[in-house]
């Protein structure tokens, strides 16, 4: 818990890279925060691909999610925030000297508020197949945390976009055989990422199944040992092994309790002042994929540099009458709270 001496004045609503980045733009003008997120662990949607490499993250040609997130993780260590996972903000309620955070757990004083929820609360869409469950987690996986259980056995990853195409690429040099499923043969994924597909499927690598779809999981146990597949044309279908299966058909998102914050929301995002990142709310703040205004661009590098406005904005707020001057921090070093 919380020094007597020294107690969190910021919430930051989501634990993703923003989220953490936020901690350290905060701590780094002096102020300790609270980081809640519904999550049992810290780095929001990166938990859903952990291994998966990043390559817009300055000052690194390539990191994965995971070293990104630990890596921020060790960035803020030394403003100490305090971690509240599984543990969801409910409600919002102003008070004389900031904010009174209504939890699943608790309630929290705080002086300002970031979010940095990204699309909020989400989960995995799942194929509409009647006996999934009994397969989830153990042969069925919505997300890949582990690349060497992957290792020499015969996976099918289905969808269309990015994550469906670029796992099949990662795994394709682990995996015994790979059939990738797809209801039609041209993908939504960056061209760079098709060109390589298609060199795999040509070298026999990958095998593209398309138009198909995924009608039947076959196994007992939990562990998968054939799936059927339907063409989307003439409804003929075919069996073939399977050990993994691999869904990637995006997330469904929901704002949850958000929307009852009495902030003003466009589209499920938040419009924001982008000079402060203020919303509509004095106090409360917006940050990374949720936060909206012109031309905004949903990549976890600008989020950073959300964070950090932010967090000057948030000084401003609180000090309203007291002049700062900037100071890179090569000049005043870190000052660990």
């Amino acid at each position: 818990m919380s020094s007597p001496e020294h107690i969190p004045e910021i919430a930051i609503i989501g634990a993703g890279p923003v989220g953490l980045f936020a901690a350290y733009a905060c701590g780094l003008l002096g102020y300790r925060s609270y980081i809640f997120d519904l999550q049992s662990e810290l780095g929001g949607q990166c938990v859903l691909y952990w291994d998966k490499p990043i390559y817009d993250i300055p000052g690194f040609p390539t990191i994965t999610a995971r070293n990104l997130v630990d890596n921020l993780k060790q960035q803020h260590a030394p403003f100490r925030p305090e971690y509240r996972l599984e543990e969801q903000v409910l409600d919002i309620t102003k008070t004389d000297t900031g904010f009174t955070l209504i939890t699943s757990k608790d309630n929290v004083q705080v002086k300002a508020i970031i979010i940095a929820s990204g699309i909020g609360a989400f989960g995995p869409r799942k194929p509409p197949l009647i006996n999934i469950h009994e397969f989830e987690n153990q042969s069925v996986f919505y997300s890949v945390n582990n690349k060497e259980l992957f290792r020499n056995k015969n996976l099918v990853i289905a969808g269309g976009g990015d994550s469906a195409v670029d796992w099949a690429i990662e795994l394709s040099s682990i995996a015994q055989s790979i059939h990738l499923v797809h209801r039609r043969s041209k993908f939504r994924c960056h061209t760079s990422s098709e060109n390589t597909l298609n060199e795999l499927i040509k070298n026999g690598k990958i095998i593209l199944e398309a138009p198909y779809q995924v009608t039947e999981l076959h196994g007992e146990n939990g562990q998968l040992s054939e799936i059927t597949l339907e063409n989307i044309n003439d409804q003929t279908a075919k069996n073939i092994v399977c050990d993994f299966f691999l869904p990637f058909f995006g997330l469904s998102a929901d704002l949850g309790p958000i929307l009852k914050w009495d902030l003003s929301i466009k589209k499920e995002m938040i419009p924001v002042d982008m000079s402060t990142m203020a919303t509509s709310r004095d106090g409360i703040y917006a940050i990374g994929d949720i936060a909206d205004y012109i031309n905004k661009k949903k990549l976890i590098m600008i989020g950073f540099t959300e964070a950090m406005i932010a967090a000057y904005a948030i000084r401003q707020y609180l000090n309203p009458n007291q002049v700062f001057h900037f100071e890179y921090s090569t000049t005043q070093g870190i000052k660990a709270l």
